[in-house]
This record gives C-alpha cells, structure tokens and sequence, in this order.
C-alpha cells in the first residue's frame, strides 16, 4: 500500500497538549484520507472545516475520506461541516466518513446523517469500495 503524507498535525493555536484536534493528511492509494483526533465542537469546527477543504483542493483522485475514529466528541457543529463538505464535493467525486462507536456513529444517525452521508466503519472498509 503505498501511502503519501500531505500535512502533520494541523492544530488549534496553543500546545498540542492543550489542543482538543489535531489533524493528518495522507493520500493512500490515491485516495485522500483526512485524520482527525480529538474534539470536533463550535471551537474546532472551522478548523476541521479548512483541513477538508485544503485536503479536497488536492484530490488526486475522486475520494475524499473524513476518518473519525478517533474523535473523542462531535458536535453539531462538526456535523454540520461535513454536510457542507459533501455538498462542496464535485460532481463524480466521492466523500466518505469514516465513523464507529457511539462517539461518531450516533450523532449521525440520531440527525438522519447515515442516510444521506457514505459512512463506513473503517478506513479499510471505505477504501475497499474505490
């Protein structure tokens, strides 16, 4: 599997020990799978925002995979910036969440978000779809 980094540790202004989400980019078989960790809330929102946008701006391919499994909280803030990623995708282009655990998988599901969103519960099991 070859794998590419595009960024590290994107973070809030501060220490990473202080940071509620820290953010990785990799591009994996020529998918773009973005990796957040931490807390996704009205403070971080934009932020996770930004990082979509910039890792989409650099699609090589036509898949862009949001990996949250290992986000601690997600607020409707958070989802609602995955809406507007979705959306913001081109035509023939595809984005995936990536969401387990009661953690990730239950605020989209209690907002409709599993219907409308490609959630997978793995990075593995989203790329084996591409």
């Amino acid at each position: 599997m070859s794998t590419e980094r595009i960024f590290t540790r994107m973070e809030m202004p501060g220490s990473a020990a202080e940071s509620p989400l820290s953010l990785d980019v990799d591009v994996i078989e020529g998918v773009v799978v973005l990796r957040a960790r931490g807390e996704i809330d009205v403070l971080t929102a934009q932020m996770f925002e930004e990082a979509l946008d910039r890792a989409a701006s650099r699609l090589p391919g036509s898949v862009l995979i949001a990996d949250l499994s290992e986000v601690a909280f997600l607020a409707s803030a958070g989802l609602a910036v995955l809406v507007r990623c979705s959306d913001d995708i081109p035509d023939g282009n595809r984005f995936i969440v990536v969401a387990h655990g009661p953690t990730t998988v239950r605020p989209l599901e209690l907002t409709g978000l599993t219907e409308v969103l490609e959630v997978h519960p793995s990075v593995e099991a989203a790329l084996s779809t591409v």
